[in-house]
């Protein structure tokens, strides 16, 4: 990761990073400080660029293959970190200072763990009509796979707007030498409302696998489902984990030991968001989720039978 000394704050809104062997150069778009707070390491945006174009390349040949075009949103999710971390290279590069670089590779790293969360949501929206088919008793309001999959992709959208605005809001303030505290705030009550929100799904989410559980006389039938749930379960967490970072470094504040720490940043938003991409890359829904047809068509039996499960 980058080393990086800090200059005492000038201003009581004025503290920064000014790395001294890359003077500023005061272009058009450059702000007076490096808002990452240490120039972005090249060699860590060299290896996500290459790990999420990989994972662009095999989850859309997994689409074409399986033809779930539902999982769409996870193929975007890696072009995404793609753009944002060339973005971030170039800030590494080129000019750490400039504010465009800076706030489209935020936008596109920001905005691709919400595809993300976008496929686990319908991963559990086939799960339960699945389960539901071969025989068990899911009458519980909160498991209405609609409600579940619109309801938390709708705060995904509304709350990523909000942290979009809020971190170009704070680009502008310091690029203008003003109070980047109101950009912080909206940041920060964005990030606040994805957690709680992300918090509940989980709960959903556990409480489904419980119900599962209770009823062993079609254990049978979930065991053929657990090891994919177990990888919903899982690149769930490493989403979660990552917007706990995210919650927790816009709370601490702008330029804080936190949010200017680039390892933490390697350690808690990269890794988290490569691995639930490859996890969900393993164990594609493709292989493991019955198609509709499957589920309004065929008996429970023929279509479980039907459905492709572990190769």
């Amino acid at each position: 990761m980058a080393t990086t000394t800090s200059v005492p704050p000038h201003t009581p809104t004025g503290a920064g990073f000014q790395n001294p062997n890359f003077p500023n150069p005061h272009g058009p778009h450059d702000a007076r400080v490096i808002i990452y707070g240490y120039t972005p390491s090249f060699a860590l945006c060299i290896v996500a660029i290459v790990l999420f174009a990989f994972s662009l390349a095999v989850h859309l040949f997994q689409l074409i293959r399986y033809k779930v075009w539902f999982f769409t949103p996870l193929a975007l999710a890696c072009f995404l970190e793609t753009i944002g971390y060339i973005f971030r290279s170039l800030s590494s590069k080129n000019d750490p200072y400039h504010i465009i670089w800076f706030v489209v590779q935020y936008f596109m790293i920001v905005v691709a763990p919400v595809f993300i969360s976008a496929s686990i949501y319908v991963c559990i929206n086939r799960l339960i009509p699945w389960a539901r088919f071969v025989g068990y008793e899911l009458s519980q309001w909160w498991l209405a796979p609609k409600v579940i999959l619109w309801g938390f992709i709708t705060v995904d959208v509304v709350t990523t707007i909000m942290q979009i605005a809020g971190a170009a809001l704070i680009g502008s303030s310091e690029s203008n030498v003003n109070d980047p505290t109101t950009g912080n705030n909206i940041l920060l009550a964005g990030l606040a409302i994805q957690t709680f929100s992300f918090t509940v799904f989980l709960t959903i989410l556990a409480l489904f696998r419980l119900a599962l559980a209770k009823d062993t006389t079609l254990k049978s039938s979930v065991k053929t489902k657990d090891q994919f749930i177990f990888a919903v379960a899982l690149s769930s967490l490493l989403v979660y984990l990552r917007t706990l970072f995210r919650l927790a470094e816009t709370a601490s504040g702008l330029f804080s030991s936190v949010s200017t720490n680039e390892t933490l940043f390697g350690v808690l938003e990269f890794t988290p968001v490569v691995i639930a991409i490859w996890v969900l890359a393993v164990w594609h829904p493709g292989r493991w989720l019955p198609s509709t047809s499957d589920l309004d068509l065929n008996g429970p039996r023929t279509a479980m039978a039907e459905t492709t499960s572990e190769k």
